[in-house]
């Protein structure tokens, strides 16, 4: 796969991320972010649809992992532990380290790997340069720091083409 800041679709929230449809195409590992793609910004506790989310991927053979750039002290560790799933917490993205380290802790290859998020420069990029599949999603909530309506703003032109190009 070659390096491209353009994102294998991009869907309304992960929960519309069909657990069957990855299945059928051998995805065995589900990268997620956290901020802005599984819940908002400082939310310390997962949301009934993404437990039922996780459980339905699980049903399939598929095992999701947190996949998270925060820089907060435990913040990753301490969600992925209430949803009982694996994490890495800074995990450097966009370089392909993290995503390397945390498909070999898992025994798949990227073949067998989705990322999802919702930054074209960070989650998107990361996944491509890691040989994995990037999946989009829209961000949650924009609200409180205006350096995300930027960043956002200038992903536009990647995110109308990956509309175009749907994983599933």
């Amino acid at each position: 796969m070659s390096l491209s800041p353009i994102p294998r679709g991009v869907y309304p929230a992960v929960t519309d991320i069909s657990p069957d449809l990855l299945a059928e195409k051998g995805v065995r590992l589900v990268l997620a972010d956290l901020d802005n793609t599984l819940v908002p910004y400082k939310t310390a506790d997962p949301p009934a649809e993404i437990i039922a989310w996780k459980r339905a991927l699980e049903a399939r053979g598929i095992r999701l992992f947190l996949l998270s750039n925060s820089r907060k002290p435990g913040r990753a560790k301490a969600f992925a532990e209430k949803l009982d799933i694996p994490y890495q917490g800074h995990s450097g993205k966009p370089k392909k380290t993290g995503y390397l380290q945390a498909m070999e802790r898992m025994g798949v290859t990227p073949a067998q790997t989705v990322m999802v998020g919702d930054q074209i420069f960070t989650d998107t990029l990361g996944a491509s340069n890691a040989g994995v599949v990037p999946m989009l999603v829209e961000p949650i909530r924009l609200a409180g720091n205006p350096g995300r309506y930027l960043r956002y703003a200038l992903e536009t032109p990647f995110r109308l083409l990956g509309r175009r190009r749907p994983f599933l």
